[in-house]
């Protein structure tokens, strides 16, 4: 049986310690924050074009994330599941870096965060943990606001499709 548990592991990628480290949410945005916390300090500097709408152009130190993907790529390589940075644009979140994909296969990038619990969590400058609908599926996730100067300007997210 071990033997056929390795082979699996090989044949597939299959790990269960992977699987279980992997889908924990918490761990995974304490990794998305850590990785861009990193790079400097979050703030807002100008504009940028998403999906055919002009946002506000979010960056941690020098680096813009709108339409940068590698730290949420990165972080979906070490732990599964989705990750993105959202920006906030009047009383809109609006997904500028992701790895969620829309039923077309494209990132969906210029897309909003729903007005369901997260958001009522975030707007209020609080963190939200649990079951959530994304992009018309389920998955259990974490969103924690990103500050500056106290200011709400963006959310990290990290996120699990349910099975």
């Amino acid at each position: 049986m071990r033997f056929f548990l390795s082979v699996l592991t090989i044949v597939f990628g299959v790990s269960s310690f992977s699987t279980a480290y992997s889908a924990d949410p918490k761990k995974s945005l304490d990794s998305l924050k850590a990785k861009l916390n990193k790079i400097g300090v979050p703030r807002i500097s100008g504009t940028d074009k998403m999906a055919g709408k002009t946002v506000p152009a979010i960056f941690f130190g020098k680096i813009k994330v709108n339409n940068n993907f590698d730290v949420v790529d990165d972080v979906k390589k070490m732990h599964g599941g989705t990750a993105t940075v959202f920006v906030r644009d009047g009383e809109e979140f609006i997904r500028v870096s992701t790895n969620v994909l829309k039923d077309d296969g494209t990132r969906a990038i210029g897309t909003p965060l729903a007005k369901n619990k997260a958001y009522d969590a975030i707007i209020k400058g609080e963190s939200f943990c649990g079951e959530i609908e994304v992009v018309g599926a389920p998955y259990d996730t974490c969103y924690e606001p990103i500050k500056d100067a106290g200011k709400t300007i963006g959310i990290y997210y990290v996120g699990y499709k349910k099975r």
